[in-house]
């Protein structure tokens, strides 16, 4: 069993709309496939003999201490893959010991998330145009016990296959969404086009730089990034004391033809160095692409779609499947690699 075979269950187990909506990437679907192309061009160089019997998966990310270097990214509407939604989810990364990125797009509120939880988590953060509700969102998140909050900057698009699909939320959940972030105008009584309309206009997509400072103006949570892609941001990012950058192409559902997360996150380590803490998202399916990532810098990975496969294929127990897939993969890996521990992976490790 591995990542694949959770994604085969998940297509037998949801309509076709759904699992396009979360499976296909933007236009010719070129950086979705580049995602996972790049990982497989890079070459494990271990060495041998190294007397390891064991090891130790744990690492700290924002000074907490987490059982393994892979996280939950955040991932939209969960319930749209099973019932228990972002519930199940943020269950099975307690059961894992380590961290749910929880979606402003998500179809629980932060309040009953925690409530499921104890687990940290760290809230996902699209931006309303309204600051005031902007305001009571973080509120929210720091009252509920999150841990850092994540400002998305790679907004993903309207890809073809939903297109072809006339894939939509339904309402209900929409109206949920909505108003479980703050809108507290969106009702039941509005038609779909109407609730569509006004999501379309509810979120600020013209962020500038200045909005981090307003950020931490308002809040003592570590900030990170997600999104990023080139040296000048990373540097911009660090400059303005955020405390964590993702290198991110919103896992090929952004502008198609950007370049794989991987083969960027070297470049965004090297400007960084210890000043910020940097993770990767989009391409990993396999234990060696995350000991690839660290090998290259990246202090921890998250994934989106192999868990939320896995949520689609047997809810909560199918999250905690795919996370234990990988996590066995990526102790046979560092095993194999002769690494006792996550410090111990180095760059000599790989061959790009």
């Amino acid at each position: 069993m591995n990542v694949e075979d959770v994604t085969a269950l998940a297509k037998e187990a949801l309509p076709r709309a759904t699992f396009d909506y979360i499976s296909t990437g933007s236009a010719d679907e070129i950086t979705l496939r580049e995602n996972i192309a790049a990982f497989r061009r890079i070459r494990v160089l271990p060495p041998l003999l190294k007397g390891v019997s064991k090891v130790d998966l744990s690492t700290t990310v924002l000074k907490q201490r987490i059982s393994l270097p892979i996280m939950l990214a955040p991932v939209a509407a969960q319930r749209m893959y099973h019932p228990q939604g972002a519930l199940a989810v943020a269950r099975a990364a307690v059961a894992a010991g380590t961290v749910f990125g929880v979606s402003s797009s998500a179809t629980n509120s932060v309040e009953e998330i925690a409530a499921a939880s104890r687990g940290p988590k760290w809230f996902q953060l699209y931006v309303p145009k309204d600051r005031a509700v902007t305001r009571q969102l973080v509120q929210r998140v720091e009252r509920t016990g999150f841990k850092a909050i994540i400002v998305t900057v790679d907004l993903g698009e309207w890809k073809d296959a939903d297109r072809r699909n006339r894939f939509a939320l339904p309402k209900e959940m929409l109206v949920k969404h909505l108003r479980d972030v703050g809108f507290d105008q969106v009702s039941n009584k509005m038609s779909y086009q109407e609730v569509f309309a006004f999501n379309e206009r509810a979120w600020d997509i013209s962020l500038s730089w200045e909005f981090f400072e307003w950020l931490r103006s308002i809040t003592k949570l570590p900030l990170l990034i997600k999104g990023v892609l080139r040296q000048q941001d990373a540097e911009k990012a660090v400059s303005l004391g955020l405390d964590g950058i993702v290198v991110s192409n919103h896992g090929g559902r952004r502008l198609d033809g950007m370049p794989a997360s991987i083969d960027r996150l070297s470049d965004i380590v090297e400007v960084v160095g210890d000043r910020a803490e940097v993770y990767m998202d989009g391409g990993v399916r396999r234990g060696t692409d995350v000991l690839k990532a660290l090998a290259l810098g990246a202090r921890a990975v998250l994934i989106g779609r192999p868990y939320a496969w896995g949520l689609a294929a047997n809810g909560e127990a199918g999250v905690r499947e795919g996370i234990e897939l990988l996590r066995e993969e990526t102790l046979n890996a560092m095993l194999t690699s002769g690494c006792a521990k996550v410090a111990d992976i180095e760059r000599s490790l790989i061959m790009t």
